[in-house]
């Protein structure tokens, strides 16, 4: 197959045949004094015409006497002799528009059907009526050319097969593809059903800064930008932890943001450089009480979204009306690893022989929990197919959370994981100001080890722990996994709309 170069795009030969011919067409359009109208108000949308008409016999219809005025991009056309039959699209809806030269009147630039392509954006005014194959459709009486389309459209049978180029010109994958354009319908659900549940439960929602001048509330490496007038290098946020707690200092006691984060690390079908979170903290409550409200957020969302309370999930069948399972990640291990035993995990020589025994690559200066973590994700993480809370996490990785009361090397911190993919976060928040400066010395530490790592150390987060952070329990739930989950898609860039993608060579 032949191409030509057009611009950023790879055109066939055909194709680029097409655009030209559109583009004479417009020329011819302009020449009448077509300026892309902008005054057609459509009465009804294309969903409600179905919603209200789809069933009604075609009888009734036809003595209802419907006049309606739509607006659609045709994404079909059909042509019988002095008759026409389109489709046209609105977002993920289409209706079929019937069209005879004897009983209709065209505006002055389009003087026979011919003359409009696949792509147009068209306004109709016309009756609704059903034809004798019981198909809904509008009688056209008045059509209006609103804008003219100069590119072919994607094959409509088979719309974008090139996953890269799905993603690159997501307004085509969109336009030509019904399912993906479902999955961003249903995603802004999820995002209403969650606020929805937040103020319902007197969480107030707030917003933080994306540009910092020190990044902080996770262990990441961030996109580093540059003030001019300041002088002076910023991040971009790779959480909003801190900010939110300092907030909790002054005065807030149930507060949540949805925000987008920013971290400068490695792409997979389950990480993206930018993404969504939520992120609540609650006062006078425990990570006990997160893992509570986060159940009930999930099967709000769920029953909310779906109506239901199972999802399929590739697979696999999700429930979610039963009341989520809670194991610590020492049990978990064990559970999934019958060689390894109770005591192994005790001993940091014989944690260390299994881990080379996985072939997990060992840093020198690991203790106990860091071994336990990657055990844990090496041999269980994506075993975890129905809704599970991972609790007792070693303290040594939990540089943010209270120590439990009756195990000082385990935080008071739970993961939550579906389908294999680690949903969420939440601990009971560490207060204790001093305690928080000294880990955050020993990670800095720890990091003047290995170069490519950064830790910053946010001296006002310390200060405003110095006067006193009620006791708080916080939660991090990763939107976009979640939303992956919930719709079986299996790539983060599926229920993104405008993923990171790597530059086309030129």
């Amino acid at each position: 197959m032949n191409y030509q170069k057009d611009k950023n795009t790879f055109l066939t030969t055909e194709e680029n045949d097409q655009k030209k011919i559109r583009i004479k067409k417009l020329n011819l359009l302009r020449s009448k004094g077509f300026n892309f109208p902008n005054k057609f108000k459509p009465n009804i949308l294309i969903k409600d015409i179905i919603f209200a008409y789809k069933n009604v016999e075609s009888l009734k219809l036809k003595n209802k006497n419907i006049i309606v005025k739509v607006a659609g991009r045709i994404i079909k056309q059909r042509f019988m002799g002095k008759s026409t039959f389109i489709i046209i699209q609105e977002g993920n809806n289409e209706i079929q528009i019937y069209l005879t030269k004897e009983k209709i009147l065209l505006n002055k630039y389009i003087k026979k059907f011919k003359d409009l392509d696949l792509g147009d954006i068209i306004g109709i005014k016309g009756k609704l009526f059903k034809t004798k194959t019981k198909e809904l459709s509008i009688y056209c009486e008045n059509l209006k050319l609103l804008n003219k389309s100069l590119r072919p459209l994607p094959n409509k049978y088979h719309g974008l097969t090139d996953q890269q180029l799905r993603y690159r010109k997501r307004y085509l994958d969109l336009i030509s593809n019904k399912e993906i354009y479902t999955i961003f319908q249903i995603r802004s659900k999820i995002m209403i059903n969650i606020r929805h549940f937040m103020e319902k439960n007197n969480f107030l929602e707030v917003e933080t800064p994306i540009l910092q001048n020190l990044p902080g509330g996770a262990d990441a490496r961030p996109f580093i930008t540059h003030h001019n007038t300041l002088n002076m290098n910023l991040y971009l946020r790779i959480a909003p932890e801190l900010y939110l707690k300092k907030l909790i200092v002054g005065g807030f006691n149930r507060i949540f943001e949805i925000n987008k984060n920013f971290r400068n690390e490695g792409i997979s079908t389950r990480h993206s450089p930018e993404f969504t979170m939520m992120e609540l903290y609650s006062t006078y409550d425990t990570y006990e009480d997160m893992m509570v409200i986060l159940e009930k957020i999930i099967k709000k969302i769920i029953r909310k979204t779906f109506k239901k309370e199972t999802i399929n999930y590739a697979e696999n069948k999700i429930n979610f009306n039963l009341p989520f399972k809670k194991i610590s990640i020492k049990k978990a291990i064990l559970e999934h690893n019958p060689q390894i035993k109770d005591t192994d995990l005790e001993s940091l020589s014989r944690i260390k022989k299994i881990s080379k025994k996985l072939n997990i690559e060992i840093d020198k200066n690991w203790k106990i929990g860091k071994f336990i973590i990657e055990i844990f994700e090496k041999t269980v993480e994506k075993k975890i197919i129905q809704p599970t809370f991972i609790t007792e996490y070693p303290i040594e990785v939990s540089l943010l959370a209270r120590k439990s009361d009756f195990n000082k090397n385990i935080a008071e911190r739970f993961e939550f994981f579906i389908a294999g993919y680690e949903i969420a976060n939440g601990f009971s928040e560490l207060n204790d100001s001093e305690d928080q400066k000294n880990r955050f010395k020993e990670q800095i530490k720890k990091k003047n080890l290995n170069k490519l790592d950064m830790f910053f150390y946010d001296k006002d987060y310390i200060n405003a722990l110095e006067y006193g952070l009620p006791p708080t329990a916080g939660l991090g739930v990763g939107i976009d996994r979640l939303i992956m989950i919930l719709t079986n898609q299996n790539n983060i860039r599926d229920v993104i709309l405008f993923p990171i993608l790597k530059e086309k060579n030129k």
